[in-house]
């Protein structure tokens, strides 16, 4: 991985906590999302004129990574809805790059060595911690629930959204070496995935959507943009170096995420998780050392 690549996997989590602090600052998830998505499929529209199209064999791939996607984005919303940003992202982003590592070497070959896998376990190991520390569900206390049950919701949520995290990063990172032109791959990814959490939303709320859509337009948009170019720096990554240490150095957007829920969200960040941070860190170091 050189340091052309690694400075783009830094700016792509860095981009990622923050357009995902963005959705989860708009309480009705479903408009947010449907802002972050609408936002991200017009900026496809408008790199589509200025792309070569993906070859022929990249198709599967590129809708197999649509269809996951909707469902990853449908999956965060209810981690968003359960708990705290600051807990949900980590753990959604921690789960990814243990199981990434498992799929490339069974998947796509890429198999890595002693040093770089020990690297990725303690990071991973960091991730875990930063996640669990005095996991708890904000949200429900709004309601005037205090049971363990939605507390177990919210980490199921969450792991099942690293898992889709960890299936499109994958597919994604076969398709995109495939297509021959990534720009091209992504135009059509953000395309095909962007219009169907709105079109979902048009069928629910119908006329109304609009006038909720309106308030937090900017914002949502915004949100949009900025996955945009989270994903696109990912996967141009993927096409220059191995889909394991990407996914392991993209997730220091952890550090990002638990620093935005302790400013802005008001949530606990604390000497527990300041220490799996490090551990984190020394783990992505030691990966780019022996990679």
């Amino acid at each position: 991985m050189t340091p052309l690549v690694a400075a783009a996997v830094l700016i792509a989590a860095i981009t990622h906590a923050s357009w995902n602090a963005i959705a989860h600052g708009i309480r009705d998830q479903l408009v947010a999302f449907t802002l972050v998505g609408g936002g991200g499929a017009l900026c496809g529209l408008a790199l589509l004129p200025f792309a070569p199209p993906p070859a022929a064999d990249a198709w599967p791939y590129l809708l197999a990574s649509a269809a996951i996607h909707v469902v990853y984005q449908l999956l965060l919303m209810r981690s968003f809805h359960l708990g705290d940003f600051g807990q949900m992202y980590p753990i959604a982003r921690g789960t990814a790059p243990l199981v990434v590592t498992v799929a490339a070497a069974v998947f796509v070959g890429e198999r890595p060595d002693r040093w770089q896998a020990a690297g990725i376990a303690l990071a991973s190991a960091g991730l875990v911690g930063v996640a669990l520390w005095g996991i708890k569900g904000p949200r429900r206390a709004e309601h005037g629930d205090s049971g363990g049950a939605p507390q177990w919701l919210a980490l199921t949520a969450a792991i099942a959204t690293g898992l889709s995290i960890a299936a499109y990063t994958v597919v994604d990172g076969v398709g995109v070496r495939a297509s021959g032109s990534p720009p091209g791959y992504i135009a059509w990814l953000m395309i095909l995935e962007g219009f169907a959490i709105p079109l979902c939303a048009l069928a629910v709320r119908r006329g109304a959507l609009l006038r909720q859509l309106r308030p937090v337009a900017a914002r949502g948009l915004l949100g949009g943009l900025l996955s945009v170019a989270a994903y696109g720096l990912v996967l141009w990554a993927q096409t220059r170096a191995e889909l394991a240490p990407i996914a392991a150095l993209r997730e220091s957007s952890i550090i990002v995420g638990a620093a935005i829920g302790a400013l802005f969200f008001k949530e606990r960040f604390g000497g527990p998780r300041i220490a799996a941070a490090g551990l984190m860190v020394a783990g992505i170091g030691l990966m780019l050392h022996a990679g």
